[in-house]
């Protein structure tokens, strides 16, 4: 979906907006009138913060696909399955569909948010392929599913806490659920801290030029339209 009319940016009207009430004020106002909330019109740090939590979630999401998610004893064995070899066990036994689930939320997904969120930051320091506005509904995509990621986790506390027949048969987590929350955690904060608001300096599309006299004139009773 394209934005139509004249779309300019606040820096460029001279406003700053709040990013926890969205409330715009003047450039130069220090803090937010309704909420109390720091106002600044760019993060210039915030791009460190991205790599930082990236690199870190990154790091964990190795030992979480090594190391094994479910530790399943019975009265005669004890058996242990990664997250990918878990999904391959379950397709061999005809379950697919849960197993494909399995691979979407544990692989696809996480794989996704790295290369989509690095995809992000390298477009704010250098000139990007996409335009500001699909950059923008991308960042959103990736601020909706981070909430689904813990999916395996929560998979796995539910069967832990399910199947508990002592002696019998029993299902503990391993320790590749601890690394995989950790790593989840991390890619949230990492999206959390970019600044979305610096999509719109990187392209000069994303912007059009200060209005001239003619344009005022000729956008007489409409006013342009604001993006952050």
């Amino acid at each position: 979906m394209e934005v139509a009319g004249n779309v300019k940016t606040a820096r460029q009207m001279g406003l700053v907006a709040c990013t926890r009430c969205t409330r715009v004020w003047p450039m130069g106002t220090e803090t937010c009138g309704r909420c109390g909330h720091h106002l600044e019109s760019r993060d210039t740090e915030s791009l460190q913060r991205v790599w930082a939590w990236l690199i870190v979630g990154m790091v964990c999401y190795v030992p979480a696909n090594i190391y094994p998610m479910l530790r399943t004893t019975t009265l005669v064995s004890t058996q242990e399955n990664t997250i990918v070899g878990g999904a391959i066990e379950l397709g061999l036994h005809g379950n697919w569909g849960i197993a494909i689930v399995i691979l979407v939320a544990s692989v696809l997904i996480p794989v996704g948010k790295f290369i989509a969120i690095g995809g992000l930051a390298i477009g704010v320091q250098h000139r990007p392929a996409l335009s500001s506005i699909r950059r923008q509904q991308l960042y959103e995509v990736v601020e909706f599913i981070g909430r689904w990621s813990m999916i395996d986790v929560f998979v796995v506390a539910i069967l832990s806490s399910l199947v508990q027949l002592q002696a019998l048969a029993s299902i503990k987590p391993g320790p590749a659920s601890l690394f995989f929350a950790l790593s989840v955690i991390f890619t949230m904060l990492s999206a959390q801290s970019f600044d979305s608001r610096m999509i719109w300096d990187s392209d000069d599309s994303g912007a059009g030029p200060a209005p001239g006299p003619s344009d005022e004139t000729a956008s007489q009773g409409q006013s342009p339209r604001a993006i952050g």
